[in-house]
């Protein structure tokens, strides 16, 4: 990929991320929002090589701190990381870091693909409930449902969504 092309496709996935993330849905039982940046994030893993993809959601992340409201339900600001979905927040690195080393990895292999966005979405349930416990003087194990379980049924469907999708997408931009 030349210079000029990684950079165009790693802002777009910054644009697209910035665009889908904000989108939320509040969860009566827990207090962090189900959104759909997790969605973007496994397609910025597919199409960008992991370095890349991690550029991309470090720049989501650091608009987000700057003030652009780009984070669920259209907030923003440093506060958010001390809110209790800024575990998850952090998690993003993680969690299309490791989606997308899967998929650098396992180029044809989507049963292996799909593992690797599930492990790197266990990962990130992981740093947010373990956050979220943390704000909410709870242990790990009693933020678990409103941490994660809530969230795993829909990101599975996401995972195999982004599989299908993020392949087809590869294979247009002949990566």
């Amino acid at each position: 990929m030349t210079k000029t092309r990684t950079l165009t496709m790693t802002a777009l996935m910054t644009a697209v991320i910035c665009i889908f993330a904000p989108i939320s849905i509040p969860i009566p039982v827990s207090p962090v929002a189900l959104t759909l940046g997790t969605f973007a994030m496994y397609l910025t893993a597919y199409v960008l090589p992991p370095r890349q993809a991690l550029a991309a959601i470090g720049l989501y992340l650091l608009l987000g701190a700057a003030g652009l409201p780009v984070f669920s339900g259209y907030t923003a600001g440093l506060s958010r990381f001390a809110a209790p979905g800024g575990g998850y927040l952090i998690g993003f690195l993680f969690l299309t870091g490791i989606s997308s080393l899967f998929i650098s990895r396992f180029p044809k292999n989507i049963p292996a693909q799909m593992g690797g966005l599930f492990l790197a979405t266990i990962i990130n349930y992981i740093l947010g409930t373990a956050w979220m416990a943390y704000l909410t003087n709870t242990t790990f194990l009693q933020s678990l449902p409103m941490g994660a379980l809530v969230f795993l049924p829909l990101d599975i469907v996401k995972i195999i969504i982004a599989c299908l999708l993020g392949n087809r997408i590869r294979a247009y931009l002949h990566m």
